[in-house]
């Protein structure tokens, strides 16, 4: 058995301003907290894609730079755990929990959830039209493991610019399953959830 990782840093970051992996949290920056993750969750070959240090080259969308990690991944990876420096705050825990249910198999791939503690409503032009049951909903968070044969052929099947990667393996009708997240492994979008990422510092 292997397992590498791919940390996505190549996002244009519209909605923070500008590119933010480089941001810096606690004086490093954003890309480096989520390296650390992925090494103290025990994963230790990891391909970084964006422009940071020893990084390759990403493409315009999300997809576009899992496909390059994927196409830089050593020969041989059986699984694939992808990340993104947006969240910095994963913890090892994290990582091995997604690592440890993908290995034991049964599963094409691994997503951290957590359940939605507001009312959920739909909208149509700022009016309410359904009340969502929430009970069935969660939300999902990186990183996300896969078998990386299977994340390929879902990457290679389905051309459009998904939100995260699970999706696309669900399209492919690959088996998806969930382990606990982290409240504290929020994404960073916009300049106030850095701030709120600091007090939450160890």
């Amino acid at each position: 058995m292997s397992i590498g990782a791919i940390l996505v840093a190549a996002g244009r970051g519209e909605r923070f301003g500008g590119p933010k992996h480089g941001a810096l949290l606690g004086g490093k920056p954003l890309w480096e907290w989520a390296r650390h993750a992925l090494e103290a969750g025990g994963l230790a070959e990891i391909v970084l894609v964006g422009a940071v240090p020893g990084g390759i080259a990403g493409g315009a969308r999300r997809r576009d730079s899992v496909m390059a990690g994927l196409e830089a991944l050593r020969p041989g990876i059986e699984f694939v755990v992808i990340h993104d420096a947006a969240r910095p705050l994963a913890g090892a825990d994290l990582v091995a929990r997604v690592r440890d249910r993908l290995t034991a198999g049964h599963a094409d791939g691994v997503v951290p959830v957590l359940p939605l503690r507001d009312t959920v409503k739909r909208v149509d032009r700022e009016v309410v039209v359904e009340t969502l049951e929430r009970a069935d909903l969660v939300a999902v968070q990186t990183p996300q493991g896969f078998r990386t044969e299977t994340l390929r052929a879902a990457h290679a099947a389905d051309d459009s610019d998904a939100t995260d990667d699970a999706v696309l393996v669900e399209r492919l009708g690959g088996v998806v399953v969930t382990v606990p997240g982290e409240i504290h492994n929020l994404k960073i979008t916009f300049p106030e959830d850095l701030r709120l990422a600091e007090a939450l510092l160890p």
